[in-house]
């Protein structure tokens, strides 16, 4: 995967960083005040999946298009067979919930 979050710094064929002084004016201007850089680990899940999607927005849209299929594809199985989707969607909510007293709970003892 060549992503550019994960390449290296660039360097000129001498061996010199490639970095301009334009982009050393930038970064100066944006540790002027102090604030560090937030750590990937620091943000919420909504926020990682916002810049996962910025980064690679061609992965972004193809992950909505798969969501919008999916949830095409739940309200016809609802029109279909709704008791199967009722008890189906009863049984999501009761994982779903687990999993959130797992989250909520590991996050307790964690502090």
């Amino acid at each position: 995967m060549t992503d550019d979050a994960d390449s290296g710094p660039r360097t000129a064929p001498d061996g010199d960083t490639a970095v301009g002084e334009e982009e050393r004016a930038v970064d100066g201007e944006r540790n002027a005040g102090g604030d560090d850089p937030v750590a990937f680990g620091d943000l919420s899940l909504p926020q990682r999946v916002f810049v996962a999607a910025v980064q690679n927005p061609t992965r972004g849209l193809a992950i909505l298009g798969l969501l919008a299929f999916a949830f095409s594809f739940y309200i016809a199985f609802w029109l279909a067979f709704p008791r199967i989707a009722a008890l189906a969607s009863a049984v999501g909510a009761v994982l779903v919930a687990l999993v959130a007293l797992v989250y909520v709970a590991s996050d307790r003892m964690a502090a």
